[in-house]
């Protein structure tokens, strides 16, 4: 994949000289590439939210083993979008609302302000429930009550988003994904059959049924979420603003010394694959557990990640079912965050307003106007005793809706030679967004053939 994808940087067309940010004291080559993961080992891990860990719990205690092909369907396709989206910044120095805006004409660009509308509603919706699942999470390890530790958790994560220091919360970020190793921990403490894991992983077996269908949906609606395209682009954004060459101006490959591009480059791929593999890997983890103990023994009315941990106790013990609730404790902290970030980056910027965590809420106010809203509306929600799986399959049906169209504006700007020059897509890129589109396409139609039914509801 990286073969095809790789392109030649070109030099900034005003001919601009720039500092070539090779320098001979870098560090060395491994080192250099494991500095280099962020944005995509963010971006990977906020995928799994409790939300996520729920759907994979139900595959796994539900279908067994059945699922595991999915891990493998879905990485190559997942790198590839947000692949091409952290190129898209990469290239221009801009987000993808910003490109929204120089792309499109004025209808189209009141769809998709409305498309992204409806997203920051969806991600408060899903804050409201990724912080009851946090307070859960800390009830379940007898902390507290569960609405105590779901405000406490919403005011820790405004306040560290307000902090205007984007090194923090990068820092903060990095260390919430190692959280998420708990899972990959659960498949050494229990016992696993990976005979029948690894007969499953690579031989499919598809089901007939409104529940299968309906879960797989489920599974690609979760793995290919919306959110995580802006959020990519802007978080890849960040990282070049707190670069020595950066500053409040995101500095484009174009502009950069080919070589110091062509590092630039690279790393940032492999930034990217390796956060869409960590996620699926979890993903994994999380089906293999939940199939190897809850669904071995006839647990199978799955419906939160809380209760998945709940119902690990009496099965594979108490150090298991901790193991469980932290994981989706340090995941939701993270997907919060990400949450109320992706969609409002998405929204300032089609609004050419300025966006980011690295400036002041008094230099991006409606940036941050947005995630505050985001946070607090969320929290309001999980106030109000909403039933959270109520909550998050109206959240799957709004982003099954979102998710082709963004798609589709994905890859109508990385195809414009004119936006990306030279950077623009490779004919693999364009083969794995497109059939990416697609098959996000015919999920979104039969999610509404399921809701039309009644058998999501």
């Amino acid at each position: 994949m990286a073969a095809d994808l790789t392109v030649k940087p070109r030099r900034w067309r005003g001919g601009r000289t720039r500092v070539d940010t090779t320098q001979a004291a870098s560090p060395g080559w491994l080192r250099g590439y494991l500095r280099a993961l962020g944005p995509g080992l963010v971006t990977g891990a906020s995928d799994d939210d409790p939300s996520g860990i729920a759907t994979y719990a139900q595959a796994g205690s539900s279908f067994g083993f059945s699922f595991l092909w999915t891990a493998v369907l879905t990485f190559p396709l997942m790198a590839a979008v947000q692949e091409i989206c952290d190129r898209t910044a990469l290239a221009t120095g801009k987000g993808l609302g910003e490109l929204a805006t120089e792309r499109l004409g004025g209808k189209s660009r009141s769809v998709v302000i409305g498309l992204v509308g409806l997203l920051i509603v969806a991600n408060a919706l899903n804050i409201s429930a990724d912080l009851v699942a946090v307070g859960s999470g800390m009830h379940l390890l007898h902390a507290g009550p569960t609405v105590v530790w779901a405000l406490v958790a919403g005011a820790a994560i405004s306040a560290l988003l307000l902090s205007g220091s984007f090194e923090l919360v990068a820092r903060v970020f990095k260390l919430l994904c190692v959280a998420l190793l708990a899972y990959i921990a659960m498949l050494v403490v229990i016992k696993v059959n990976w005979g029948s894991v690894a007969h499953a992983t690579f031989v499919p077996h598809l089901s007939i049924g409104s529940s299968y269908e309906a879960l797989l949906v489920a599974i690609l609606g979760t793995t290919i979420s919306p959110y995580l395209f802006f959020w990519q682009s802007m978080h890849r954004l960040e990282e070049m603003r707190d670069e020595p060459e950066g500053g409040n101006y995101p500095e484009p490959l174009p502009e950069r010394e080919d070589e110091a591009a062509a590092e630039k480059q690279r790393r940032s791929r492999f930034d990217v694959f390796c956060g869409m593999a960590f996620s699926n890997i979890v993903m994994f983890a999380i089906i293999v557990t939940t199939a190897a103990t809850l669904g071995a023994h006839g647990k199978h009315n799955i419906q939160s990640a809380a209760q998945a941990a709940s119902a690990l106790k009496p099965v594979a013990g108490r150090f298991a079912s901790a193991l469980f609730a932290l994981g989706f404790i340090g995941a939701g902290m993270l997907a919060i965050p990400v949450l109320a970030g992706a969609g409002s980056a998405g929204m300032a910027g089609l609004l050419g307003k300025a966006t980011g965590f690295s400036r002041s809420p008094r230099d991006a106010p409606t940036f941050y106007s947005l995630v505050l809203l985001g946070t607090a509306g969320g929290a309001a929600f999980s106030l109000l005793g909403v039933n959270p799986i109520r909550l998050l399959v109206f959240v799957a049906a709004l982003n099954g809706v979102a998710a082709a169209p963004f798609l589709l504006l994905v890859m109508v700007i990385s195809n414009d030679q004119n936006i990306m020059g030279d950077y623009a897509n490779g004919k693999l890129a364009r083969t794995l967004g497109w059939t990416t589109t697609a098959l996000m396409t015919t999920a979104a139609f039969i999610l509404f053939a399921f809701a039309h039914g009644g058998g999501i509801y």
